[in-house]
């Protein structure tokens, strides 16, 4: 039986999780505290035992401002592990802000506010030589969408109109990273076809719910957090022909409309 070890359970590990372990794998969790079939982070000697008998290992966890918490613990491990797979969910932050322009996974990385991120991106590709990073853009599914903002009443519209990024459903993540297991290490970045500005999406999400779009304000009349204005300061569009050329992989929800109407 394929053995995955997933080391941090959020959203998108928690919908991979649940799909392998429907088609028969045994899949073992790691965050802070432990239950439900799930370790604790610092409980070494188990993790370390799951780290050595698992068949696959991935890590979802992202850096705090102290680096990556799993390279600095299980690093090591993880690098002599008997695995035949191991994979890394980072994020295109990495890229910083490109003006709009396109990004691949040949483009520049460590350029903008993301530092950590970039850093531990490189660390993980230099891990181990079957190593698959996935570069991931703006996360929505069932339960986390702007159909969710928009109903709890914290959808904005912001007055940029050149504002552009890109994003991708939870489960073509999913589907990008099983379709990994079968194809060649590397990096991926796992995006939809459609990169456009966040207006465009929350306009969709109040017209599926027969909802007034809310007003197109500025980031300071919308009282935005420092986060949120963060990832308004940076403009790419993420190109994903890699994947789709070496994994045959291919986003089951191309655009934001296809995706909202599933969540819907």
């Amino acid at each position: 039986m394929p053995h995955l070890l997933i080391l941090g359970m959020g959203y998108t590990a928690g919908r991979l999780a649940a799909r392998l372990r429907g088609e028969g794998w045994r899949v073992t969790g790691v965050r802070r505290s432990a239950g439900d079939g799930v370790l604790a982070f610092d409980d070494e000697d188990a993790v370390r035992a799951a780290i050595a008998g698992a068949s696959h290992i991935l890590s979802s966890v992202p850096p705090d401002r102290d680096g990556d918490p799993i390279l600095a613990r299980y690093g090591a491990a993880i690098a002599a592990a008997p695995a035949l797979w191991t994979g890394y969910l980072s994020s295109t932050g990495v890229y910083g802000d490109t003006g709009g322009a396109w990004v691949d996974e040949a483009s520049p990385v460590g350029v903008g506010r993301r530092m950590a991120r970039a850093q531990a991106d490189l660390q993980w590709g230099a891990l181990r030589a079957d190593m698959r990073r996935f570069r991931l853009p703006g996360i929505y599914g069932p339960g986390r969408s702007a159909l969710d903002r928009v109903r709890e009443g914290r959808a904005h519209r912001i007055a940029l109109p050149d504002q552009v990024f890109s994003r991708v459903h939870v489960d073509d993540i999913v589907a990008g990273v099983i379709a990994s297991f079968d194809g060649p290490a590397g990096v991926y970045n796992l995006a939809d076809d459609l990169p456009c500005g966040q207006n465009r999406v929350i306009e969709a999400a109040c017209d599926m719910l027969g909802v007034v779009w809310p007003p197109l304000q500025t980031m300071e009349e919308a009282q935005l957090s420092p986060m949120a204005r963060g990832f308004y300061a940076e403009n790419r569009r993420v190109a994903n022909g890699r994947a789709k050329r070496l994994l045959g992989w291919s986003p089951r929800y191309p655009t934001y409309a296809h995706g909202l109407r599933a969540c819907l």
